[in-house]
């Protein structure tokens, strides 16, 4: 058992029959009343976000989250393939447990594959992925000035915005927490 008053972002609990991560959380103390803590949980099963809050000192349950380190193989339909570095065992998640991950996923990526008690949860990709840029519009010379972005379609699949003199062929660094342009790599 945990204390709320102790909740750290990144931290997994179990709460309602759900594993939980804690995204964000704020102590709150009114003039009038009790204090509590205000927090904001993603689902490890559904991936849906809730805001939930709890009284000062309440106890939750923490969810001891393994982490194994895996290789992304191939896709084949819906199904997406990863190997274990140092088994060799291999896993497969549906495309809808991974949606979001798959916009900066690329064959043979290491990847972190969540699970809890024996079910896989999920993915975790790194804070940054090195991804080519396979469609925009060229850049002409000169549109630095104003500081603009245009859309780059990189080889994912994923759209960003971008910065004027990027060009097709190029190798960008995207921050996956955000989804956005960090720079060129």
């Amino acid at each position: 058992m945990i204390s709320v008053n102790d909740f750290k972002t990144g931290l997994t609990i179990e709460v309602d029959n759900g594993i939980w991560q804690v995204i964000d959380f704020q102590h709150v103390k009114p003039g009038k009343g009790a204090a509590f803590v205000r927090s904001k949980l993603r689902n490890l099963r559904t991936g849906a976000i809730q805001e939930k809050t709890f009284r000062a000192g309440e106890k939750v349950s923490k969810a001891h989250i393994e982490n194994r380190r895996m290789q992304y193989l191939y896709a084949s339909g819906d199904a997406h393939t990863f190997m274990d570095n140092e088994t060799f065992d291999q896993i497969e998640l549906q495309t809808a447990q991974i949606e979001n991950e798959l916009n900066y996923l690329k064959e043979n990526m290491e990847v972190q594959i969540i699970s809890y008690q024996g079910e896989t949860l999920g993915l975790e990709v790194p804070n940054t992925v090195e991804l080519e840029v396979t469609e925009t519009e060229p850049g002409i010379k000169g549109d630095t000035a104003s500081g603009g972005t245009k859309p780059a379609t990189l080889e994912t699949g994923l759209t960003v915005q971008v910065p004027f003199f990027v060009n097709e062929g190029e190798k960008l660094i995207i921050d996956t927490r955000k989804g956005e342009y960090v720079s060129r790599a």
